[in-house]
C-alpha cells in the first residue's frame, strides 16, 4: 500500500482506464486529448508512448466506512474485500487506484489499518482524498494525513500526471458541519489555478473529491458550495471528468464537455434525494445488499469523447 503520491505503475496492455468505487468499481478509459509531452529515456519512453496511443486503466473506490457496524451492513470490511476481489477479475490490470474518501467510519487507527490491508490486496498504487469520516479524530485529520497525505498540500490536495491525463485530488470536507455543503476554500482554489496554469486545453482532466462538485441535494449537503469557482477555472479543458463518492449511489450528469459521476459505496446504500426525510445508511434486505454495491465499467476509446458506462453489482438481483 502506498500514499496518494506514489509513482504509478504502467499498464502495458493499456486498453482501458479503470476505477472501482468502494462498493462500486469503475473502469474508465480516458484517451481523448493531446498528451502532455515529457522527456523519458529507454523503456520508460516506450511505455509512455504506448499509454498515449492506447490509453490505460485505473480504479476508483469510495466510502468503505470500515468500522461501521449498524444493520445496514454489519460487515463493511467483508464487502470491501468482495469489491477488491472484483478488481482481480478485470481483464486488464489497472495502473493505480483512487479512493474518494470515507475510508473509515470514525478515523480510528485500527480502521485505517484494516482498510489499508484489504485494499493492498489489489496490489496497486493508491491515491487518496479524505471524506469527512476520515477527519474526525481528535487531531483534526492528523491520522489520515500522516498515513495517506504525504507530499500533499493543505488538508490533503494534490495533482499528478499519468498517460497524458492530469489528475487533481481535491478536499471539500474540511470543517464540514452536519448536513452542510462541502467547501474548497480560497487557498485550495488559488492552488488549483496555479496547478493548471499553462496546461494545454486539450489535456484530459480528471478531478476527484469526496463530496460531489455539482449540487444534487442542497438540503442534504450533497454538493460543494464554491464548486462553481473551481469549475470556472477548468472549463477551458475539452475533456473534464469529475468523480466523487459521498452519496453512496450512482448518479451522472453531463454539462457540455464536463461529465460528473458519483460512485456507490462498498459499505451501504443511501436513499435517493427526496425519497426519505434525511440521508444516512439505508437498510435493505440482506439478500439485496450486494445488488446495490458493485463495479461500474466506463470505457473511452482513443479519439472519442463519449464514455461507455456499465454498472455491474457485486451480486445480481
Amino acid at each position: 500500500m502506498s500514499d496518494g503520491n506514489t509513482n504509478n505503475k504502467i499498464d502495458r496492455r493499456g486498453a482501458l482506464e479503470c476505477m472501482i468505487w468502494a462498493g462500486t468499481g469503475i473502469v474508465w478509459t480516458l484517451n481523448g486529448g493531446v498528451p502532455k509531452s515529457s522527456q523519458l529515456l529507454g523503456i520508460g519512453a516506450a511505455q509512455a508512448a504506448q499509454k498515449k496511443a492506447a490509453g490505460f486503466s485505473f480504479l476508483q473506490i469510495s466510502d468503505s466506512h470500515i468500522g461501521f457496524n449498524k444493520p445496514a451492513n454489519p460487515d463493511p470490511l467483508g464487502t470491501l474485500k468482495e469489491a477488491i476481489g472484483k478488481v482481480s477479475e478485470l481483464p486488464a490490470k489497472p495502473a493505480f487506484m483512487i479512493h474518494t474518501g470515507d475510508i473509515t467510519h470514525l478515523s480510528k487507527l485500527g480502521q485505517f489499518d484494516d482498510a489499508e490491508k484489504t485494499i493492498s490486496e489489489a496490489k496497486l498504487d493508491v491515491h487518496y482524498v479524505p471524506g469527512e469520516h476520515d477527519l474526525v479524530d481528535e487531531n483534526n485529520g492528523k491520522a489520515y494525513l500522516e498515513r495517506f497525505g504525504k507530499n500533499t498540500q493543505g488538508s490533503g490536495w494534490y495533482s499528478f500526471d499519468d498517460g497524458g491525463v492530469h489528475f487533481i485530488g481535491l478536499v471539500n470536507v474540511g470543517n464540514l458541519k452536519a448536513g452542510g455543503m462541502g467547501s474548497l476554500g480560497d487557498e485550495q482554489i488559488a492552488w488549483l489555478a496555479d496547478d493548471i496554469k499553462g496546461k494545454p486545453a486539450s489535456t484530459p482532466i480528471v478531478v476527484f473529491a469526496h463530496i460531489p462538485l455539482w449540487t444534487i441535494a442542497a438540503d442534504w449537503g450533497w454538493g460543494t458550495e464554491d464548486s462553481a469557482r473551481a469549475l470556472e477555472l477548468l472549463k477551458r479543458f475539452g475533456s473534464l471528468t469529475v468523480l466523487n463518492g459521498h452519496i453512496h449511489q450512482v448518479m451522472q450528469k453531463v454539462e457540455g464537455n464536463v461529465t460528473f459521476h458519483t460512485a456507490r459505496s462498498t459499505a451501504f446504500p443511501q436513499p435517493a434525494p427526496g425519497s426519505a426525510p434525511s440521508p444516512g445508511p439505508m437498510l435493505v434486505p440482506a439478500d439485496k445488499l450486494r445488488t446495490v454495491l458493485g463495479i461500474t465499467s466506463v470505457e473511452v476509446k482513443h479519439g472519442k469523447a463519449a464514455l461507455a458506462i456499465t454498472d455491474t453489482p457485486l451480486a445480481s438481483a
